[in-house]
């Protein structure tokens, strides 16, 4: 009795699912499930999962799977690029190694070494409540740098860098992190290699005809620390031209670098006072 009871459950229980999962007999096609339908297909599977198709036809929008923590990341979008934040010296500025105290490290001066043109100094970071800049020690060797206060200093910008590489003997001219120009540079000699640094355009002066530092030249406010013996043209670092443009792409110099007289064309109206000159190897 217990078997032929068992067997008849087992009977009634496969023919539900039989019906629920055929088509209606006699009917012409198949038919879109009601919300009724999907509650007896899951009263009699409960682990059976319900299409998506289905699920939206009946009213029952279901959430889609999350993303695969294998997935990759959403791209960043890329940094935009800032101004070169330029500043002012009315007057000489002591330079402390932390804003607003510490020991000092240094001084930029209100004008250039030599041609005691007005400074204009590039301001490499700000500090966080805006009061002091970090700058590198003009006029020094090395990669000292220290802290000014930036209060009562008048402020301006450029979106022009240059970058000197070494390597490459090139001068490159970017603006907002596009290059306008390249040219091709000599550069310091083995015995007095041109020192590698951030620096900032310190002058702006014309030469006569027959210059060895060609019709102009950028001062910068670098140094050699390695002249050549017997050298008495000073030891401030500079983009020039020259009186011998077969040198250029050449490492022949006594640690500047110089350019072409059409090179010097297109930088007289990109470098500024201040602009940023960065030498890399």
């Amino acid at each position: 009795m217990k078997g032929s009871v068992l067997r008849s459950w087992t009977f009634v229980a496969l023919a539900a699912s039989i019906a629920v999962a055929a088509p209606v007999a006699g009917s012409t096609g198949s038919r879109t499930p009601t919300v009724s339908d999907l509650g007896s297909a899951a009263s009699a599977d409960a682990v059976t999962p319900v299409p998506d198709e289905i699920a939206d036809a009946g009213g029952l929008r279901r959430a889609r799977p999350s993303a695969s923590p294998t997935d990759p990341p959403e791209p960043r979008p890329e940094p935009r690029p800032e101004p070169n934040l330029l500043v002012e010296v009315p007057r000489d500025l002591r330079m402390s190694s932390r804003p607003g105290g510490g020991r000092v490290v240094g001084v930029v001066p209100e004008g250039s070494r030599f041609y005691d043109v007005p400074t204009v100094a590039w301001v490499q970071q700000v500090s966080e409540n805006g009061r002091f800049g970090r700058l590198r020690v003009p006029y020094s060797a090395g990669h000292r740098s220290g802290w000014i206060s930036l209060g009562s200093l008048r402020r301006d910008q450029t979106w022009v860098t240059v970058h000197v590489d070494l390597s490459r003997r090139r001068v490159t001219v970017e603006r907002r992190d596009r290059v306008l120009f390249g040219t091709r540079a000599a550069i310091g000699a083995a015995s007095s290699p041109t020192p590698v640094g951030r620096y900032f355009v310190t002058d702006r002066i014309a030469f006569g005809s027959g210059s060895s530092l060609g019709a102009f030249a950028f001062g910068i406010s670098g140094i050699q620390p390695n002249l050549p013996a017997g050298w008495s043209g000073g030891d401030q670092l500079a983009i020039h031209g020259t009186s011998d443009p077969s040198s250029i792409g050449q490492a022949v110099s006594a640690g500047c670098v110089r350019v072409s007289a059409s090179a010097l064309e297109r930088l007289k109206p990109l470098l500024r006072l201040g602009t940023p000159v960065v030498i890399t190897r």
